[in-house]
C-alpha cells in the first residue's frame, strides 16, 4: 500500500472557493470520482480523483479558498502500483533463467531471445464512445474548438473539445489514451451532457511494458540483415522514421481562459512558448508574445506594432530606494486591452465645449423629486439620453467594423458603456436600451452598476454588447483628454471638469457653465466631417435639453 496526497490541478486562473468536499475520511472512491466542487466567479467544476484508493484525511473545507498545487486529500492506493514494480523486478530473474551464462548478450546477438517477448506484449485493444461528461449545466454548451483529428495519438487528459458558455469557457479531457478513429462532434455543435464527442481506440491493458516492446520489436526487424553495425548512426536512422506519424493537435497545452484570449487577440497558440507545468501557456505567455510583437521579437512579427524600438529594462534601484508593486490582474487586462486598441485602430479627437448652464439649473430643480426617488440624479444620465439620441441621429456612429474591414455592422440596439474606476482597475459596465429609459431609471442604474464595479460584484454579461462608451473626469478636473476607443466600438466620450467661463453673446460677457468634451474616432469608420456633425448635434441636445422630446 502506498499514500498519495491529491492536490488541486492548474485551473488557468488565481483562488477559487471549495462550496463542496464529495468524500469524507474513511471513504473508498474510484479513479474519476469527485472529489470536491469549485467555483470561481465565472464557473463551477468538479475536481475527479487521478486514481483510486482510500481516503485518510482531508485537507479541504467547504468555503475555503484554494490555488493549483494545494492539497485536497491524502489517498491509500491500492497494491496495483507495487505489483507493477514486483514484476519488474522479477523479469531480470526470468532472463537470468532462460540464460544464466549470459546477462545482457543474448538479447543482442541470439535471435532465439526474440520468441519471449509475445507472450510479454499480448494485448488486446476496444473502442470507446467519448461522451461530453457533466459539465454543471443541463443546457447546450457551444463547441468552440475540437482539438483533435482523426488519426491522431493523444494521452489520458488531452484536450478533446473547447466550450464556451455565456459566462465561462471549458475543455473537455480524454479520459482514455489512444487513437482518434471517429469524431462527431464539429464547431459550432451545442454539447450536452452524454452526447458522443469522439471514438478512441485503446489499449486495455497498456503498460509501459508494452509500449517499449513495440520499439524494441521494430529495431531488430531492420538490424538482422547486419547485426554488426545495429550500433551504427545509419542504422539508427530508420528506426526513428515511424515518429513522425504520430501526429497529436494536444501539442498545445493552454486553459480555456488563455485559448479564449488568445482568440479575442487573434493570435496562434502554436506560435507561443509555455513557461507553465508540462508546457503549458499560460496567460502571461500571451501578454509576453503580445508585447514581442510589439518589439519585434516573436515569430510572424509584422503585425500591428512590430519594429518599435523595445523599452530598456532599467535598474532603478541604483539611484534609490523602490518599492515594487505587482500589478493587479484587471489592471495588466485593461492594459493589453488599451495596447491593442491604441496600436490597431487610426485614433482621431476632436475637442470642444458645451454650454451645459440650462441643464445644470434644470438638475439643480429636480434635486427634491431625486431625494424623494432616493437617487442621486448627476450630469451623467443627461449625457447618455443626449448621446443616444446622437446615435441614432448618425448610425455611423452605433455600428462596428467587420474584422475584414469589408463591411460595417450597424446596431439596431444602443448599448451605452461608462467608465468606473475601481481600485482593482477600470472596468466598464454596459448599460443597454438607454434610448428607451428615463433620466430616473438612468440614475438609478448608473449609481448600480457603479458600486456593483466597485465590489468587484460585476459579471461578464454586465461588460459585453456597448456601442459607444462615455469616460467621465467630472469631479476629478483637467481640460480635456484623449480617451482610448474601446474595440470594437468605433468611438468613444471623454468629459471633463464643470468650469464657468465668460462667454460672450454679441454685446457682453455672461457667465456660462462650460464643459469641456472630447471625441476619440476610428478614422477607418469614421472621416473627420461626421465627427463633426455628431459633436456639433450632441452639444446643441445638451444645450437645450427639450430637445430630447423631439
Amino acid at each position: 500500500m502506498a499514500k498519495e496526497t491529491v492536490k488541486i490541478p492548474d485551473l488557468g486562473g488565481g483562488s477559487v472557493d471549495v462550496i463542496e468536499v464529495c468524500v469524507a475520511v474513511g471513504d473508498v472512491v474510484a479513479k474519476e470520482d469527485s472529489l470536491v466542487v469549485l467555483e470561481s466567479d465565472k464557473a463551477s467544476m468538479e475536481i475527479p480523483s487521478p486514481m483510486a484508493g482510500k481516503v485518510l484525511s482531508i485537507s479541504l473545507k467547504e468555503g475555503a479558498t484554494v490555488e493549483a498545487g494545494d492539497a485536497i486529500l491524502e489517498l491509500e492506493v491500492e497494491v496495483e502500483v507495487e505489483a507493477e514494480t514486483e514484476a519488474e523486478d522479477a523479469k531480470p530473474d526470468a532472463k537470468d533463467q532462460a540464460a544464466p551464462a549470459a546477462s545482457a548478450a543474448p538479447e543482442k546477438t541470439a535471435p532465439a531471445a526474440e520468441p519471449a517477448q509475445p507472450a510479454k506484449q499480448e494485448k488486446s485493444s476496444a473502442r470507446e464512445m467519448i461522451k461530453v461528461p457533466d459539465v454543471g449545466s443541463s443546457d447546450g454548451i457551444d463547441v468552440i474548438e475540437v482539438c483533435v483529428a482523426v488519426g491522431d495519438v493523444i494521452s489520458e487528459g488531452d484536450s478533446l473539445l473547447v466550450l464556451e458558455s455565456d459566462k465561462a469557457s471549458m475543455e473537455v479531457p480524454s479520459p482514455y489514451s489512444g487513437k482518434i478513429t471517429k469524431i462527431v462532434m464539429k464547431v459550432g455543435d451545442s454539447a450536452k451532457v452524454g452526447a458522443e464527442i469522439a471514438e478512441i481506440e485503446r489499449e486495455i491493458d497498456a503498460t509501459g511494458d508494452v509500449s517499449d516492446a513495440k520499439v524494441e520489436a521494430s529495431a531488430p526487424e531492420k538490424e538482422t540483415s547486419t547485426p554488426p553495425v545495429a550500433s551504427s548512426p545509419a542504422s539508427a536512422a530508420p528506426a526513428a522514421k515511424p515518429e513522425p506519424t504520430v501526429t497529436s493537435h494536444a501539442d498545445v497545452y493552454a486553459g480555456p481562459a488563455v485559448r479564449k484570449l488568445a482568440r479575442e487577440l487573434g493570435l496562434e497558440l502554436e506560435q507561443m512558448t509555455g513557461t507553465g507545468p508540462r508546457g503549458r501557456i499560460l496567460k502571461e505567455d500571451v501578454q509576453q508574445f503580445v508585447k514581442d510583437l510589439a518589439q519585434g521579437k516573436a515569430s510572424g512579427a509584422g503585425s500591428s506594432g512590430a519594429g518599435l524600438p523595445s523599452i530598456p529594462d532599467i535598474d532603478f534601484s541604483q539611484f534609490g530606494e523602490i518599492d515594487i508593486q505587482p500589478l493587479t490582474k484587471l489592471h495588466k487586462l485593461t492594459a493589453l486591452n488599451m495596447h491593442r486598441s491604441w496600436v490597431n485602430l487610426p485614433h482621431v479627437t476632436q475637442f470642444d465645449e458645451v454650454d451645459i448652464s440650462e441643464l445644470e439649473d434644470f438638475r439643480t430643480g429636480l434635486k427634491r423629486d431625486a431625494e424623494q426617488r432616493g437617487v442621486k440624479l448627476t450630469p451623467l444620465p443627461f449625457l447618455l439620453k443626449a448621446a443616444a439620441v446622437a446615435l441614432q441621429a448618425h448610425p455611423k456612429f452605433n455600428a462596428s467594423l467587420s474584422a475584414d474591414g469589408e463591411n460595417m455592422v450597424y446596431k439596431k440596439y444602443i448599448n451605452i458603456g461608462i467608465a468606473v474606476d475601481t481600485p482593482a482597475g477600470l472596468v466598464v459596465p454596459v448599460i443597454r436600451d438607454v434610448d428607451k429609459k428615463s433620466l430616473w431609471d438612468l440614475a438609478a442604474e448608473t449609481a448600480e452598476l457603479a458600486q456593483k464595479a466597485k465590489d468587484r460584484k460585476l459579471k461578464p454579461a454586465d461588460m459585453q454588447g456597448g456601442c459607444f462608451t462615455i469616460s467621465s473626469l467630472g469631479s476629478i478636473g483637467g481640460t480635456g483628454f484623449t480617451p482610448i476607443i474601446n474595440a470594437p466600438e468605433v468611438a468613444i466620450m471623454g468629459v471633463s471638469k464643470l468650469a464657468v467661463k465668460p462667454v460672450w453673446n454679441g454685446s457682453e460677457f455672461v457667465p456660462k457653465k462650460m464643459l469641456p468634451v472630447s471625441l476619440s474616432y476610428d478614422h477607418r469608420a469614421i472621416n473627420g466631417v461626421d465627427a463633426g456633425q455628431f459633436f456639433t448635434f450632441m452639444g446643441t441636445v445638451l444645450a437645450d435639453i427639450r430637445r430630447l422630446l423631439l
